[in-house]
């Protein structure tokens, strides 16, 4: 029976479980592998790595952190989760482990542009592909940059992007869903729109291409990818937990969802997709579990 089993294995289970491991808590962490957070290249918004760390160093660095104060770390897939009288019991394949509360932190997957897995990962290790220009948009200032994503999402991208260069295009992967309002603001603040849908993308040493459906190659420094996300939520819902109509999980300002004892942190809660955000919904949570497993 462990106090706590932590489910996701990024930066907001990994604080968590330094939290709890230091409230003196029997903490399990189960990591289903690579989350968004370890295909970082380089993140110089996180305080303390000035010059920057790599997600994967960073990870690494945390998984240490919380082993030294008792946390177990273990990789597999929780298939299910379900109520018990005595807390919770996580399924992984044949096995069964009891918990008297949850924590949820499984994140959420990026919606990728229509590009070849090798040349997408090498795009983003060369800083051509992007997909957060609140870690990274200081990073591109004054360069060529293109939003992908012709919706109210992307055109707020790429009206934020445009704080940083005075050369932003916006680039659609299928059609055109913007608003009169969202047009208007795009004009305002002379962002190019291409209706032209993208047809492929391809990156070489320097540059990106992304080749249009009307023939036309345009090179930009940097392409920010605005497609959306889809959160790991299926063991909240199927728990029965509420959902937000985005997919993400509803949660108190304890951090714990609607269902009594589960608790969520991290991306796959509404607000802000930033480490340091989801440390702090961690630190919360944690600090609401041990205060919940003392009575």
């Amino acid at each position: 029976m462990y106090d706590c089993i932590i489910i996701g294995g990024g930066p907001a289970g990994l604080t968590a479980a330094t939290y709890l491991g230091r409230f003196l808590r029997a903490t399990l962490v189960v990591d289903a592998g690579p989350g968004r957070a370890a295909r970082i290249p380089t993140t110089h918004n996180l305080l303390g790595f000035p010059d920057g760390i790599s997600g994967a160093d960073l990870l690494l660095r945390m998984r240490q952190h919380a082993a030294r104060y008792g946390a177990e770390l273990a990789n597999g897939v929780v298939e299910r989760v379900e109520r018990a009288d005595t807390g919770f019991i996580a399924y992984t394949g044949s096995q069964a482990i009891e918990a008297r509360t949850i924590l949820l932190a499984q994140g959420v997957t990026n919606h990728r542009p229509r590009i070849e897995q090798e040349a997408h990962d090498r795009g983003v290790a060369q800083g051509l592909i992007r997909y957060c220009p609140i870690c990274d948009a200081y990073e591109i200032r004054g360069r060529r940059v293109a939003v992908l994503g012709c919706s109210d999402h992307g055109a707020a991208e790429a009206i934020f992007v445009r704080h940083y260069s005075d050369t932003v295009t916006l680039l659609t992967q299928d059609a055109s869903e913007l608003s009169h309002a969202d047009e208007a603001n795009l004009v305002r603040y002379a962002i190019r729109v291409e209706r032209a849908p993208v047809s492929d993308l391809s990156v070489n040493e320097k540059d990106l291409l992304a080749h249009l459906a009307d023939g036309r190659s345009l090179q930009f420094d940097t392409l920010y990818v605005a497609l959306g996300t889809s959160a790991h939520s299926e063991l909240a819902r199927m728990a029965g937990a509420e959902l937000a109509p985005s997919g993400c999980i509803v949660v108190d300002e304890h951090q714990q969802t609607t269902i009594s004892g589960m608790f969520a942190a991290g991306d796959m809660v509404e607000g802000l997709d930033q480490i340091a955000v989801a440390a702090g919904q961690a630190a919360r949570a944690a600090t609401s579990i041990h205060n919940r497993l003392s009575g």
